[in-house]
């Protein structure tokens, strides 16, 4: 590992988490928090083998990941954030927050996975009427199905599909991204290509305030 080898707290925290891909693999540990080193590869399109194995390693010794052996039938390593590294989590939603206008286009070349919305969307989405009965929205924008829930008041991401949801949004991600966090209007998304199926006002109940009224 390099090191600026200067006596300040960014440099010092940049030798650690400052190479390429490093923060990207925190993001795929905040987003799965326990996972299989085969699942971190898949969610690194590009990366070399031998390079996460030399990041998770690096990663270990600082205190950042820490590494168990799962019992079986599972039967192989699983990688997870230590408390330290879950400390990085308000680093990553600024990063990501004020990379946000960054992705209004999405280029030919970029790569896509659908887990990949969890952390903008939680910083966007909020139910502003926790005492309502729980609803699902189902997400398809990607390579997996992604289901948004609300819970006790908090609203959740995990990838999968539920039966019976209250809204289903079916398009390219930058449309879907775009409606849930109150940037792109309803009517807009739709007439770009985007499939919406169910009721309008869930999306009033989650999305946020300033564009609490998306219309067809």
């Amino acid at each position: 590992m390099r090191s600026y080898r200067q006596y300040c707290g960014l440099a010092k925290a940049l030798d650690v988490i400052g190479d390429r891909w490093t923060l990207l693999i925190v993001r795929e540990l905040l987003i799965r928090d326990r996972c299989r080193y085969t699942d971190l590869r898949d969610g690194l399109p590009g990366i070399a083998t031998n390079l996460l194995a030399d990041r998770l390693r690096e990663l270990e010794r600082a205190g950042i990941v820490a590494r168990e052996d799962a019992p079986p039938p599972i039967a192989t390593t699983l990688y997870q954030l230590t408390s330290r590294g879950r400390e990085l989590e308000p680093v990553i939603d600024q990063i990501g927050r004020w990379g946000g206008p960054f992705v209004a286009e999405r280029s030919k070349k970029d790569t896509f996975r659908s887990h990949w919305i969890a952390l903008p969307l939680k910083l966007h989405l909020k139910d502003r009427t926790p005492r309502r009965p729980p609803i699902a929205i189902q997400l398809h924008c990607g390579d997996e199905p992604v289901v948004i829930e609300t819970r006790d008041g908090a609203v959740r991401t995990r990838i999968g599909s539920i039966p019976d949801p209250e809204v289903t949004l079916t398009g390219a991600p930058q449309l879907v991204i775009g409606v849930l966090t109150g940037k792109i209007e309803l009517a807009a998304a739709r007439a770009a290509g985007l499939k919406f199926e169910g009721d309008r006002e869930v999306l009033r109940r989650v999305v946020p305030e300033r564009r609490r009224e998306p219309r067809d």
